[in-house]
């Protein structure tokens, strides 16, 4: 993270995230969405080989298994996977996120597909949730350079003081 900006309309400063020239990224697809994300896949299989590809469960056995290159393989989405996603994405691990869910089907952990969907916008890394945004995103002249991702600068958040109040008796309110 090397400079800081101000937004032209307001006190919000930025950062620069540097992506590189190979990126990584993160593959998930819920259960009847597995087939298109494969097929994406496979007809993208050049496109990703020279990146870093991560996938949630059993999305990423098979992958590996059809694309024939290493797959850094998570939990499945229910059993932790999203949030492991989730996690990489705060700490940059992940440069973008291919999330093929199915707006048709309700899922028992969509609080935590929610979550994910949230820090990759919160981290302003890009997302595709279907085949048409995974082939523009993917056919992108960016996906093969270099990219300067901006964020907004969370520092002023995470120090800011927290005023706590105080109830008539004079203690603190928790």
């Amino acid at each position: 993270m090397d400079t800081t900006r101000k937004e032209l309309h307001g006190i919000m400063a930025y950062k620069k995230i540097p992506m590189e020239h190979d990126k990584k990224i993160a593959l998930v697809a819920h259960d009847n969405k597995k087939l298109d994300l494969v097929e994406w896949a496979k007809y993208n299989r050049d496109l990703l080989a020279h990146h870093r590809v991560y996938a949630t469960g059993t999305t990423g056995e098979i992958l590996e298994r059809e694309l024939g290159f290493k797959i850094s393989k998570l939990k499945s989405g229910p059993l932790g996977g999203d949030q492991q996603i989730g996690a990489k994405i705060v700490d940059n691990k992940i440069d973008f996120l291919i999330f093929f869910w199915d707006p048709l089907e309700p899922m028992p952990h969509d609080p935590d597909v929610k979550a994910l969907l949230r820090m990759a916008v919160v981290w302003n890394i890009p997302i595709a949730c279907n085949r048409a945004s995974a082939d523009f995103m993917i056919s992108s002249p960016l996906m093969d350079g270099e990219y300067d991702r901006l964020i907004p600068d969370y520092e002023a958040y995470r120090t800011r003081k927290l005023d706590m109040g105080e109830d008539p008796l004079g203690s603190a309110k928790f």
